[in-house]
């Protein structure tokens, strides 16, 4: 099992890299927004992968983030979502934004990727809740922004506190993540600052 890649990106094309290792070239399928994000060609780059081995071909798909890597092999443990559908969601969707549709059920959100109507993406929400954590979502909020000056263990017991604190009020855990994760956090921030502040941001 290849579970990365790392080499000089030979072309970025339509929904797939070459990625050249020590000489020889693998082609890799990629997200849109993966694509989007690959740096110039001729740059040494790192490629979460996963192998899709079928009666027909073997296929390599990539992913920059080793989180969305994950959760794409979440979204195969759906019945009914193949390898292409998941890449298409994570096209549409962030790891995090997946979990959070997921959180909130709100299913219009991932039934914007391509190929998944309202009907499949109801049956994803509803096979996923037990698979995707609340504490995961939190985990990736803090190592994208966590406080200055603080350890990233410190913020996370922070932010999963405030989050917490605000379902326990009756916000989805959608709304609550949101709120929490628009709140400029600072070293000195206890979690009831945190609370107010992301009360502050619901209520605008």
């Amino acid at each position: 099992m290849i579970t990365y890649l790392k080499g000089e990106l030979a072309g970025v094309y339509d929904g797939r890299v070459v990625l050249d290792v020590n000489g020889v070239g693998f082609q890799i399928n990629i997200s849109s927004r993966d694509a989007a994000d690959m740096p110039p060609a001729g740059s040494e780059v790192k490629i979460h992968t996963y192998m899709s081995v079928s009666e027909d071909a073997i296929r390599l798909y990539g992913f920059l983030s080793e989180d969305d890597m994950q959760v794409y092999k979440t979204l195969l443990t759906v019945s009914g979502i193949g390898p292409k559908a998941a890449l298409g969601i994570l096209g549409a969707l962030s790891a995090n934004e997946i979990r959070f549709a997921v959180f909130s059920d709100d299913f219009k959100a991932i039934a914007k990727a391509p190929g998944v109507g309202p009907k499949t993406a109801k049956k994803l929400i509803l096979e996923l809740k037990d698979k995707l954590s609340l504490e995961d979502a939190i985990g990736q909020m803090t190592e994208e922004s966590p406080a200055q000056g603080a350890s990233v263990s410190a913020a996370e017991e922070e932010l999963q506190e405030a989050v917490q604190a605000l379902i326990a009020l009756g916000y989805s855990s959608s709304e609550s993540l949101r709120a929490v994760r628009r709140v400029k956090i600072t070293d000195e921030m206890q979690t009831q600052d945190v609370l107010k502040q992301a009360l502050k941001v619901i209520g605008m």
